[in-house]
């Protein structure tokens, strides 16, 4: 038998290269790991504070764990409660807590990033560009970081959605269509062709008419979840009517019947409200905060938009402050993000894999402009409703540096140093300024000092002091913390001018529960002005009682009798 020699391996040989599909998952691992390893420094930093919304959906997730039902937010018949049994999955594993809530927010937000890759390669782009696609909003402005870390109710779960109606509206399309991005491995030409073995379920996965199906209740889910999620759909369904046209009337049908499935809840809400729903929807809530007809605010509403918005949107500004954030470093940041928008428009449909794929992200941002124009959404300049923004930013941002790379890599690298630096650089200098911290709240008389809960509640549990009246900021997150012990009604107002909705006071149990009590206390935040109303109105009617501050807290409690606010008159 001969004997074949054993090659011999040089030291100085380089070892077997990696697959480069294999380096690039790894490089895009290690970009959702440094995602949420920043996370987790926010959150080691208590950089985030609890609020009142995020209250109101702990204790939904609680009160699920308990066995209600709830289908929206509590108090907004128009926001789905899909992130509360998120929640509530969270405190099964991890128990109750506020750490359990973020651990929610963390986990949608990694899984928007490998879908945000996903997205980015059915719109052509290489493996370079699709991780910068995704490193651009792992490390992103603190806006979209607040949003993604504490939760309000509906837009991390809105942004994920949304990147899965793109990535199944694309499969929609694609089914009769070559697939362009796709990558097949090449067949030995000497081997007889081998097929995968399709076992039933796969087979209906990949029939056509399935995927319409999942499109459609994907849609559903999405706008029962949060309505914002019209500002993914519309332009989806723009794009697969100009796609499709007449020839799939079969699939349009099963993808509404899917939408119809998906919205189930909606839709019964709508039913058995009469309509009411419709107002929620497109803002009547807000609608005090720009006065007058369309015609007349449009002015307030293209400034939100443009000024407040885009601000935000870039990070150049936190969205709870007008002040510019390091504003040198920011403005050429902005000028790049406005750059990338600019090659988009001159060259972004001849990069993307379809031309008319560049419909989807523009529609992204024409529906957003004209929900800002023709709603009383318009007149919030916070920036939150920007945040599916963020998908078409990072697309645009991503194919302007794929394209400047061709020449000046030295200059590409030092560009996403400056993007990435200023966020983070911006997002750390928020977290260390406390109060507020990164907070949701637009109104600093809400700016909370929640460090000092427990002391409050402490406080109270020791006078027996269980029931009472405070505002919707302190309510939620006090009756969350203590176990439900301390339960109060939102029947104060917070603002310094005194003005007051009563759809603070959202939970009707508590309203009650605070009705039938013999006693209550009454706890302000940061508002001078309403402690004098309370202490003149209490001595005017010949009420005892004590008074003390713990923190933002101001607490009157013993009173000698029980006092109704209506009693007090402390609203004009």
């Amino acid at each position: 038998m001969t004997k074949v020699p054993l090659r011999k391996i040089s030291s100085c040989e380089a070892p077997p290269k990696r697959s480069r599909a294999g380096l690039i998952l790894h490089a895009s691992s290690r970009v959702v790991l440094a995602a949420i390893i920043f996370k987790i420094i926010l959150l080691a930093m208590n950089a985030v504070p609890f609020n009142g919304d995020e209250g109101v959906v702990a204790l939904m997730a609680r009160h699920i764990l308990q066995g209600e039902r709830p289908v929206f937010f509590y108090g907004q018949t128009y926001l789905g409660g899909t992130n509360a049994w998120l929640v509530a999955f969270s405190f099964s594993i991890f128990g109750q807590s506020i750490l359990a809530i973020r651990i929610v927010q963390v986990a949608l937000f990694a899984a928007t990033l490998i879908t945000t890759y996903h997205v980015a390669r059915r719109f052509g782009f290489d493996e370079w560009s699709a991780s910068i696609a995704v490193l651009l909003l792992a490390l992103p402005p603190t806006m979209l970081t607040l949003y993604t870390t504490a939760t309000l109710g509906g837009y991390g779960e809105t942004l994920l959605l949304g990147n899965i109606l793109l990535l199944i509206a694309y499969r929609v399309h694609s089914h009769h269509t070559a697939d362009a991005v796709q990558v097949a491995p090449i067949a030995d030409s000497t081997s007889p062709p081998q097929s995968a073995p399709v076992t039933k379920w796969s087979g209906v996965a990949r029939h056509p008419l399935f995927r319409w199906l999942l499109l459609g209740i994907v849609a559903g889910f999405g706008f029962y979840t949060f309505p914002l999620f019209l500002i993914y759909l519309v332009p989806v369904t723009i794009w697969l009517l100009i796609q499709r046209q007449s020839s799939t009337w079969r699939g349009y049908a099963i993808g509404l019947i899917g939408f119809l499935i998906g919205a189930a809840p909606w839709w019964i809400a709508l039913i058995q409200s009469g309509g009411v729903l419709i107002n929620e929807m497109i803002g009547s809530a807000v609608a005090g905060s720009v006065g007058g007809s369309i015609l007349n605010s449009i002015g307030v509403r293209l400034i939100n938009f443009f000024l407040f918005g885009l601000s935000a949107l870039f990070g150049l500004r936190y969205p709870w402050s007008a002040d510019f954030v390091l504003p040198i470093v920011g403005v050429c940041v902005a000028v790049i993000y406005l750059a990338a928008f600019a090659y988009a428009i001159r060259r972004g449909s001849k990069i993307l894999s379809h031309p008319k794929i560049a419909i989807m992200p523009w529609g992204m941002i024409a529906v957003l402009f004209l929900t800002f124009l023709l709603t009383p959404f318009g007149g919030d300049p916070s920036g939150r409703y920007f945040l599916p923004l963020y998908l078409p930013l990072a697309i645009f941002a991503a194919m302007l540096l794929a394209r400047l790379r061709e020449q000046h890599r030295t200059l590409v690298g030092l560009l996403i140093a400056l993007i990435l630096g200023y966020n983070v650089t911006g997002t750390l200098i928020a977290a260390s300024i406390q109060p507020p911290g990164i907070t949701t709240q637009f109104d600093p008389v809400s700016w909370i000092d929640h460090t000092r809960d427990r002391e409050l509640i402490d406080f109270l549990l020791a006078h027996n002091e269980t029931r009472g009246y405070t505002n919707y900021w302190v309510e939620y997150p006090i009756a969350f913390e203590s176990n439900e012990q301390i339960i109060t009604s939102a029947q104060l107002p917070y603002h310094l001018d005194l003005s007051y909705t009563p759809r603070d006071d959202r939970y009707l149990p508590y309203t009650q529960a605070v009705a039938q009590s013999p006693q209550a206390f009454y706890i302000t935040v940061n508002h001078p002005k309403l402690d004098d109303l309370i202490r003149s109105g209490l001595a005017r009617l010949n009420v005892v009682f004590d008074e003390t501050t713990i923190g933002n807290y101001h607490i009157f409690y013993s009173l000698s009798r029980k006092v109704e606010p209506s009693e007090l008159q402390l609203t004009p």
